[in-house]
């Protein structure tokens, strides 16, 4: 094996390693966070995914490099078709994130707003104390529970697919190992 051929494999070896581990953790956690309503970490999650999903292509390319044009391997057609199907995949989980953040950011903004809490009133003013606890008295303290049916099918959409992409980087890592 050349010099060059020894790099091109610790830079796809090296791509896999930093690039499948974010992007796997970040789309397999993503449904956890629709379920808790946090738009701030859906949103991270979903940057994550398609920051990695594209740096996951330096894993395609440098094994076409690799490859030196040897495609009528079966293991070989196999797993670049299996990471194509992959990649399909990474688009419409993420696709789904983004239309999971739109119905949350929705549903927060048709929740009701969470009550001020009443201001303190000096010992000696029995009138801002009346009114205090008419307050008190007619307002919730705590806002309603999140409706739990928000995203609930692009919740579902992402960890099926993201489950099945799981599967597919493990098949792949098999075929390469076993036959690479």
């Amino acid at each position: 094996m050349s010099t060059s051929d020894r790099l091109l494999l610790v830079l796809h070896v090296g791509f896999a390693i930093f690039t499948l581990g974010p992007l796997t953790a970040a789309t397999m956690s993503t449904p956890r966070y629709i379920r808790k309503q946090d738009v701030t970490v859906v949103r991270y999650l979903t940057r994550t995914t398609r920051i990695y999903a594209l740096g996951s292509l330096g894993i395609f390319l440098f094994g076409m490099f690799l490859a030196k044009g040897q495609f009528a391997k079966v293991w070989l057609s196999a797993s670049m078709t299996l990471f194509l199907v992959a990649l399909v995949l990474l688009f419409l989980v993420e696709r789904d994130q983004r239309k999971a953040i739109h119905l949350l950011e929705v549903a927060a903004a048709e929740a009701p707003p969470r009550p001020a809490a009443p201001a303190e009133s000096p010992a000696g003013d029995e009138k801002g104390e009346e009114t205090a606890k008419a307050a008190k008295a007619g307002a919730p303290e705590e806002r309603p529970a999140p409706r739990a049916d928000v995203a609930q099918v692009e919740r579902g959409r992402i960890a099926a697919m993201s489950g099945v992409v799981a599967l597919i980087w493990l098949v792949i890592l098999f075929l390469m190992v076993w036959y690479g």
